[in-house]
Formats: structure tokens, C-alpha cells, sequence
């Protein structure tokens, strides 16, 4: 199945057949597309496969993502980072273009092409629905592990929170520098920002390895 954003009309189609199930419809959810303007309002269906957003406007306007396309997703509650608390997702294309570049002007003039688009935020009228959002999120990114990693998957698939986080180092200065949104994360699949983890992880590892010799050296001296 083809990576990225797609455009759909009427209502959302669900294939049960091939085991697809319906888990969360929230009404009252605004869509904004990379840099463009939100859209709004509109209904949110997440299945078991894919992510679905209608026009409550237009019904004949939709998009849908495949969440095997979906890289990250993450709770935005940080107004410097997005105006409104969002549910914030990367998506993965085939398009070498980027349209999340600063040059917005670039982006409105022309036809929105649904392949290059890389950032979906989803806008719920009730942000107090966007940690049971992000959490039926993580368990369908979880039905749909990347195909085209082999790696095991404790090193990649990283769920995680700002209180999790209290208690690492690496909060200060790994952690939030490397999070857009300063909540809630997931990465599904082998991506930057499960690699900057994983990272800060094997040099804490190596740390204690270093203070075991010297623990060691210390040992033999006293002998």
C-alpha cells in the first residue's frame, strides 16, 4: 500500500473482511495539513488500519492516512509550538519534497499535493479528549509495526511521557531538544528521535561500564 496522505469522499470505508474494526469516532475535530490553514470542523474515525478525517462542511471531503505511514505522533499542548493543544503526527511519503519548509507562500499558491505531505495535526474542540486520542493511537501504530524494519523491537517502538522523564538526566537536555511537543511521543519505527534516545541510553550505559572499572581499580589497590 502507497505511503502518505490521501483524499477521500463520503463516508470512511472500513474493511472488515481483512479483520479492520472500527475503535474511536470523535466529532468536533479541526485538521490542519503541514503548514496550511485548519480545516474545520470535521469527524475523526481511527481504525485498526488507518486514520480518517470528514468534513462535517462538505461530507464529500475527507483524508485518510494508513497508520503503516504514520512515523510519530505526540500531544501538543506547547502554544509556541502550535496555537491551539493538538494531537501532532509525521508522516512518512514517497515524495522527495518537503512542504514543511518555511516558505508558506509556496504551499498556498499552489495545488495541495496530499503525497508530499509530511505533518498532520488533528484540533479537537475538547482538548481534555487528547491523551485518550494519543492512547488509542499508540495501540493501532502498535497493530501496524513497520515492515521494512528487522530490528528487535525494544530498540525502536518508544512510547513515553514528561513524567517519565522527571527522573533521566536527559530530560534537560536530550529529551525536550528533541521533542517538538514537550508531552506525550510516540515513534513507530526506526526514527530520529527513537535514535536519539536510544543513544542517550548507550552512552548512560557506557557511564556506569566506566565507573564499574574504576570501582574494580579501586578494589585491586586496596588488596
Amino acid at each position: 500500500m502507497a505511503l502518505g496522505l490521501r483524499a477521500i469522499s463520503g463516508e470512511p470505508v472500513i474493511d472488515t473482511e481483512n479483520g479492520e474494526e472500527l475503535k474511536r469516532v470523535l466529532p468536533g475535530v479541526d485538521i490542519a495539513l503541514a503548514n496550511l490553514p485548519r480545516e474545520s470542523p470535521g469527524t475523526l474515525y481511527i481504525t485498526t488500519k488507518q486514520v480518517i478525517w470528514v468534513s462535517d462542511v462538505d461530507k464529500s471531503k475527507g483524508y485518510a492516512v494508513d497508520f503503516s505511514s504514520i512515523s510519530l505522533h505526540a500531544v501538543s499542548r506547547d502554544p509556541e509550538a502550535y496555537p491551539a493543544p493538538c494531537l501532532y503526527t509525521q508522516i512518512e511519503t514517497e515524495a522527495d519534497e518537503d512542504l514543511n519548509s518555511d516558505d508558506s507562500d509556496s504551499e498556498s499558491n499552489h495545488v495541495l499535493d496530499l503525497s508530499n505531505v509530511r505533518e498532520m495535526r488533528l484540533i479537537p474542540s475538547d482538548p481534555t479528549q487528547l491523551d485518550s486520542l494519543f492512547q488509542v493511537f499508540c495501540e493501532c501504530a502498535e497493530l501496524n509495526p513497520d515492515p521494512n524494519n528487522e530490528e528487535p523491537e525494544e530498540e525502536h517502538n518508544w512510547i513515553f511521557s514528561a513524567d517519565q522523564m522527571e527522573d533521566e538526566e536527559a530530560e534537560d537536555e536530550g529529551y525536550l531538544s528533541h521533542n517538538p511537543t514537550n508531552t506525550l511521543g510516540h515513534s513507530n519505527g526506526h526514527h530520529d528521535l527513537a535514535r536519539n534516545i536510544l543513544e542517550l541510553e548507550i552512552n548512560d550505559e557506557r557511564f556506569e561500564d566506566a565507573e564499574e572499572a574504576e570501582h574494580d581499580g579501586d578494589n585491586t589497590h586496596h588488596h
